[in-house]
């Protein structure tokens, strides 16, 4: 019993020393991933090394990445809306790129996809 007077005491100072409620002022940028694969117009044919950029949209804040050895690669992004660019080398073309995709909290945006072609005498040719 003589130590309640001690406990009561201690029990105070914690509770004046607290700073309240934790509040995470900064919450985590990441929320979402976007995925996909570059390749040529033969899809056998993986197109790995090319810087993948992301852009938000209303903000312009860029996320790269490079493309693994299959031609796979994966960014992780806070939420909002992106555009997709990718590295082009002379003579190349896109034949397909991804449209504009809107990323949430928690979202996996898989098969954003890009084919690559080469133009060749007047035509078009898949990269070899």
């Amino acid at each position: 019993m003589k130590w309640a007077p001690v406990l009561l005491v201690c029990a105070g100072l914690a509770a004046a020393c607290h700073p309240g409620p934790i509040v995470n002022s900064h919450p985590n940028k990441v929320g979402g991933t976007i995925a996909g694969i570059v390749k040529t117009a033969d899809s056998a044919v993986a197109v790995p090394g090319r810087k993948v950029s992301v852009v938000e949209v209303k903000t312009g804040e860029r996320h790269d990445t490079t493309t693994g050895t299959n031609g796979g690669y994966t960014i992780q992004v806070p939420e909002g809306t992106y555009r997709f660019e990718i590295e082009l080398r002379e003579g190349e073309t896109l034949a397909k790129q991804p449209d504009e995709t809107h990323i949430n909290n928690s979202d996996l945006d898989a098969s954003r996809d890009f084919v690559i072609t080469t133009r060749a005498a007047g035509r078009f040719q898949p990269l070899s």
